[in-house]
């Protein structure tokens, strides 16, 4: 079933489908009045809805069912990715939307082979918010996950500075009895953040300013994994985690 998000919320028993999403509607997948999708809402409802009109502007659609759970983990993964080369960001994106991320924040860190500038920031950002757009639609999320904009390595140590828990994966931490203590703290209705190194990986500083910062190390076995593997390999634990709950 085709799955579409919406800026406003439904009016009565009605959502309004508009901007691009139109066109795709009615020229790519030619849909046809009577025929079932499904709309998410900005509060991360689910609405099980059947096309009533189609016009050149708008999409209405009839609600039949709210899905009010949604399909969201219950806990908010915020996943502070150090800024890799290549087009490995794309790839992290999609993925981490896919096991249920609520927003990436990329991060310049010291050993980042990339650096972003000014200019060429916006173009990027603009590409990612479609990509976790994509993912949203196609993992079937209630809610588009947020791409932010660049930050600092301080900036990011600020920001996760007010969250539950800030998980950093570490090739030198002391081994899986830290993770599994760590693991132990996560519930519902926290938020978490997760920190992951460029493929240079965190300097010492960089760590022990983490720590200081109430982060905790992690490790994630014996193995070094790549950067655009880490990250993914703690979502995924931690989705499992929550859906077991």
């Amino acid at each position: 079933m085709h799955h579409f998000f919406v800026q406003e919320q439904p009016v009565g028993d009605t959502v309004i489908i508009t901007g691009t999403d139109v066109n795709h509607i009615k020229n790519v997948l030619r849909m046809k009045i009577g025929e079932q999708l499904l709309i998410s809402s900005p509060d991360g409802i689910d609405y099980l809805c059947i096309i009533r009109e189609l016009t050149g502007e708008q999409v209405l659609a009839e609600i039949i069912e709210a899905d009010e759970e949604g399909r969201e983990l219950s806990a908010r993964l915020h996943l502070f990715q150090g800024l890799p080369k290549s087009d490995k960001m794309e790839l992290i994106i999609q993925k981490a939307v896919e096991l249920g991320a609520s927003e990436i924040i990329p991060v310049s860190m010291h050993n980042c082979v990339v650096r972003l500038d000014d200019k060429k920031e916006p173009a990027k950002r603009k590409r990612w918010e479609g990509i976790s757009e994509s993912a949203a639609k196609q993992s079937k999320r209630s809610v588009i996950p947020a791409i932010h904009p660049l930050m600092s390595y301080k900036e990011a140590l600020e920001y996760a500075s007010h969250m539950d828990l800030v998980l950093v994966p570490y090739e030198c931490a002391r081994g899986m009895e830290e993770t599994k203590e760590a693991f132990a703290l996560v519930k519902p209705g926290m938020d978490i953040g997760i920190f992951i190194g460029p493929e240079g990986g965190f300097t010492e500083e960089e760590i022990t300013q983490a720590l200081a910062e109430g982060g905790r190390p992690i490790s994630l076995g014996k193995r070094i994994l790549r950067t655009e593997t880490a990250g993914l390999a703690v979502l995924s634990a931690l989705m499992l985690q929550l859906e077991m709950e």
